[in-house]
């Protein structure tokens, strides 16, 4: 039985991510996962799309807010004062900043992906993303996603 395993390895199982927000409650959860999928043996992939593109660009990490939902978000000032009191939970709770978990994320093998469109749309240049990143068409993902495991629009 163990000869057998040993011949015929299973396949390395895959995720894919989507992330198409650029505030911290659209961040997270793809980098979380991610995260967590390369530390139980996965590869990772975060594709990010229309806003979420804002979050693989340099220096924009900290200009990431959290927008309350419904009504409260409509409040001048509101998302300053939310995006401040979710910060500071997140210190109180230990979890690093957007930009500490980028770079976590990419230390550990999570692949991150613009996409080409949105790229293009925004009128935006590869040097203007962290190191690391690539750039890829949606049926460039489509044709890798198809053979993930997961893949999880966050």
């Amino acid at each position: 039985m163990a000869d057998e395993a040993r011949n015929n390895p299973e396949p390395k199982k895959s995720c894919t991510f989507i992330c198409s927000r650029d505030t911290l409650d659209g961040a997270y959860p793809s980098l979380v996962l991610g995260l967590n999928a390369v530390r139980l043996g996965m590869d990772a992939t975060i594709f990010y799309t229309f806003m979420g593109i804002n979050v693989i660009r340099k220096n924009y990490q900290d200009k990431c807010r959290f927008i309350p939902p419904g009504p409260m978000g409509a409040i001048p000032g509101m998302a300053t004062v939310a995006t401040k009191m979710m910060r500071q939970k997140m210190d109180a709770a230990h979890i690093p900043a957007l930009g500490e978990l980028l770079e976590m994320a990419q230390l550990e093998g999570i692949k991150l992906v613009a996409c080409k469109m949105t790229v293009d749309m925004m009128g935006l240049s590869p040097d203007e993303f962290i190191d690391g990143v690539q750039i890829q068409t949606a049926e460039d993902y489509l044709k890798h996603a198809v053979n993930c495991q997961i893949n999880m629009f966050t």
